[in-house]
């Protein structure tokens, strides 16, 4: 009886030691993976909610145009005189306008 209760007091650290890598697993998860994600939709988020009427954007798919109306969740580009497309806010996006506004060539992802 007394051999059972010194393993079970000698097995307590090692559970401890066990779920250390899995603990520095998710901080290396967290650090490299989720933080800058996040950081990156604030980004979005914020370039969406700063873009007005006249702004030059780039969609998502590559369309260039010009805001000329904007309601809470659509935003209607001209990309002619004469032709008008509407897109949702999230179709624009801050990395494709900032590279196009700096005239840079956009790198597209596949």
């Amino acid at each position: 009886m007394l051999s059972i209760v010194v393993l079970q007091a000698a097995s307590a650290p090692n559970t401890l030691v066990n779920l250390l890598p899995l603990v520095f697993m998710f901080a290396v998860i967290y650090f490299f993976f989720i933080r800058p994600q996040v950081k990156k939709q604030k980004e979005q988020n914020q370039f969406i909610s700063e873009i007005k009427k006249g702004d030059e954007v780039v969609t998502v798919s590559g369309i260039i145009g010009q805001i000329n109306k904007m309601d809470d969740v659509e935003v209607t580009l001209q990309v002619d005189p004469k032709t008008f497309i509407r897109f949702t806010k999230g179709s624009i996006s801050r990395e494709l306008t900032e590279a196009y506004r700096k005239g840079e060539k956009p790198e597209i992802k596949e």
